[in-house]
């Protein structure tokens, strides 16, 4: 079940945090519980992409993306997610979770997030790609800025971001499954 008690507790707690500019780090604490574990008693791998959620909207609030969603009445989608995970996270273990927005491009957004162990080790990190859509499908990031008030120019996309989109252009869709 999706954690919504847990989205409502951190947009709760980080309502009055200042806004950030586009590419600013959201920081957020989380904690592992037993409803989040595997057979392997460690955060599941698919748990950790419902919580890396609980980053990513209050960052949008932060930066003014969710007022500019509703105002257009547009919504929000993931396209596509990379995941390295390097450290296990055990119940009731502690995490802090940084969230940022690196870069853009004519058709997405480019999201960096990772999961910090209190002894500074990081846990795991994601790289997704998300998307703006409205009634007629994908919504450039031009045109979201612009409704954000803010400048089109996106930095620079780091070499492994552009190796990574690089390498997804390259995958078949639908998979070629025999």
């Amino acid at each position: 079940m999706y954690p919504f008690v847990r989205m409502f507790h951190q947009l709760w707690r980080h309502r009055r945090d200042p806004p950030l500019p586009l590419t600013g780090v959201h920081v957020s604490h989380h904690r592992c519980w037993p409803w989040d574990i595997d057979m392997w008693v460690e955060l599941n791998n698919g748990r950790t992409l419902t919580l890396y959620d609980l980053g990513r909207i209050p960052l949008a609030r932060r930066v003014g993306l969710i007022a500019a969603l509703r105002a257009n009445r547009w919504g929000l989608t993931m396209a596509g997610v990379s995941v390295r995970y390097r450290r296990r996270i055990r119940t009731f273990e502690r995490v802090t979770m940084t969230s940022r927005a690196l870069c853009w491009d004519a058709r997405f957004i480019y999201l960096e997030q990772a999961m910090w162990k209190a002894d500074g080790a990081c846990a795991n990190h994601a790289l997704y790609r998300s998307a703006v859509t409205g009634p007629g499908g994908l919504v450039p990031p031009a045109t979201v800025l612009a409704a954000m008030g803010q400048p089109e120019a996106s930095p620079p996309m780091p070499d492994w971001v552009q190796a990574w989109v690089a390498a997804e252009a390259t995958r078949p869709w639908p998979p070629e499954m025999s």
